[in-house]
């Protein structure tokens, strides 16, 4: 019998710059985002009952993968309204992950939109 139990679980990842990253996740995604003693941050997610929480890495590597998705209810009101404030949509035009010009993708999969963070790590808005 396992003595091991698990109280909660939550996702990190890494910036270079955690006032940067402050200041775009609070000024342009309008998130609640709480900074704490240990100089990191923690994203109080709608639907995300535990957070997630950001660290400055000196030696920072962008994820190659998504490491946000914000799930809303239409991608191309959602882009329309980042791209407002500022947000640049990636844009991919081989395979099934081809874009239109606005950067959404509404191939094989769910209709998607990526965009990066000021350190690189890539975001999207997904339709659901």
């Amino acid at each position: 019998m396992s003595t091991l139990t698990y109280k909660k679980v939550f996702n990190t990842f890494s910036v270079d710059d955690i006032d940067t990253a402050f200041k775009f996740y609070t000024g342009i995604l309008k998130l609640d985002v709480a900074k704490t003693p240990m100089n990191t941050l923690t994203l109080n997610i709608p639907g995300n009952e535990n957070g997630m929480m950001i660290y400055e890495k000196e030696n920072h590597e962008p994820a190659t993968f998504t490491v946000l998705n914000f799930v809303v209810d239409n991608v191309e009101a959602a882009v329309d309204e980042l791209t407002a404030r500022g947000i640049v949509f990636e844009q991919y035009n081989s395979g099934e992950l081809k874009t239109d010009k606005k950067g959404i993708s509404r191939g094989q999969g769910p209709v998607i939109a990526w965009f990066k963070d000021p350190a690189g790590n890539f975001i999207s808005v997904i339709e659901s």
